[in-house]
């Protein structure tokens, strides 16, 4: 590792005088200002994330949750949605990073209306049956452990078809992303509500069988034409491959959910990731640029995030800063865990930002 002292040669290192603070107040008045006060901060020795590890444990946050629905109409908010906030990203309303995640309800019979945005969205559902969105005419009903896609600029709208109870399902967007690039835009459909085609789960029955369709060579749009991904299917999947690989040292027997026509992620902005940790299983820690919001899906154990210890069970949902040392434990010896996560990768790599590395003892 090269040496890092912002006293050295290379770096700004400029002791303040009268004369200089005089002449900084003059650039001020011309919205102006000079780099080198301000060099060594804005351009540091490596990332230096203003969000810190938290946990938001399902079993506090659920019952808040809930009472929404008695407090605020769906139609009044647009999206009835307790979003997690990050104490150093409350300015950007981010649970993380750039990236956004929030618990959304919809009671029994409940629709919300259609919109679209430039933020992409995913969803993974934690409680209910019932729940369903449709996505540019697609109506996809989905289950508990299922995660789904909204792409950026598609028309959607959501509902719960259930009579009973209530369907809670896990938001995750790239709004602060967009905004920090001024490039917000959102629109509340014409008719207020979509037609839904036919056939629900087309994308599912059309690619969800690990084979190519015809024309699927046809397919340019920079996003999986395949939208939503059952659980029963991820879980065996992970099971599968536990039989013919140890997997990763750092997380285990993980997975991504990808674009089956380019096998790449399944959005532009972000992608999603479903892992698999074996009894007892504890794994190397590592860290990477990129951040990265987790939910368990299964089971119960812990993580290790910038030295804080955050043990978790299903339906809990914590974040990994950018270049935060992190590692995961199966406290259970005797069944497997699993955790779904969410990064803004694709944006790492394709502006060459994406660096990782192991914790050496």
């Amino acid at each position: 590792m090269t040496t890092q002292d912002d006293n050295m040669l290379g770096r700004a290192r400029v002791a303040d005088t009268p004369e200089l603070e005089a002449y900084y107040r003059e650039l001020a008045t011309l919205e102006a200002g000079a780099l080198w006060t301000v060099a060594n901060k804005i351009e540091p020795w490596y990332p230096q994330p203003a969000s810190v590890p938290v946990l938001w444990r399902y079993a506090e946050l659920r019952p808040l949750v809930r009472k929404a629905l008695d407090l605020v109409k769906a139609d009044d908010a647009g999206r009835r949605v307790v979003m997690l906030v990050n104490p150093g990203r409350r300015d950007l309303s981010a649970a993380a990073g750039l990236l956004y995640t929030g618990l959304q309800i919809m009671g029994p019979g409940e629709s919300m209306t259609a919109h679209r945005h430039q933020a992409s969205a995913l969803r993974f559902v934690h409680e209910g049956v019932g729940a369903w969105t449709i996505v540019d005419g697609e109506k996809l009903r989905v289950g508990p452990g299922d995660f789904a896609i909204t792409p950026n600029g598609t028309w959607h709208e959501h509902g719960n078809e259930g009579t009973d109870e209530p369907v809670i399902w896990q938001d995750g967007l790239d709004i602060p992303l967009v905004n920090a690039l001024d490039a917000g835009f959102y629109e509340v459909h014409p008719d207020l509500y979509q037609q839904a085609r036919p056939v629900a789960n087309e994308s599912v029955l059309t690619y969800g069988g690990n084979l190519l369709p015809y024309g699927a060579e046809n397919w340019t749009r920079p996003y999986s034409p395949l939208l939503a991904w059952p659980w029963e299917p991820t879980y065996q999947a992970l099971r599968d491959l536990a039989k013919t690989t140890e997997g990763s040292p750092y997380d285990g027997v993980i997975m991504e959910y990808t674009n089956p026509v380019t096998g790449g992620s399944v959005m532009p902005t972000m992608s999603a990731h479903m892992q698999l940790l074996r009894p007892g299983q504890a794994t190397k820690a590592h860290r990477h640029t990129g951040t990265v919001v987790y939910t368990a899906a299964k089971g119960h154990g812990v993580s290790v995030v910038a030295g804080q210890r955050l043990e978790w069970t299903k339906g809990d949902i914590f974040c990994v800063p950018s270049w935060a040392w992190h590692e995961h434990a199966n406290l259970d010896q005797s069944d497997d865990a699993c955790l779904f996560s969410f990064n803004d990768f694709p944006v790492m790599r394709s502006l060459g930002f994406y660096r990782e590395e192991e914790k050496c003892d």
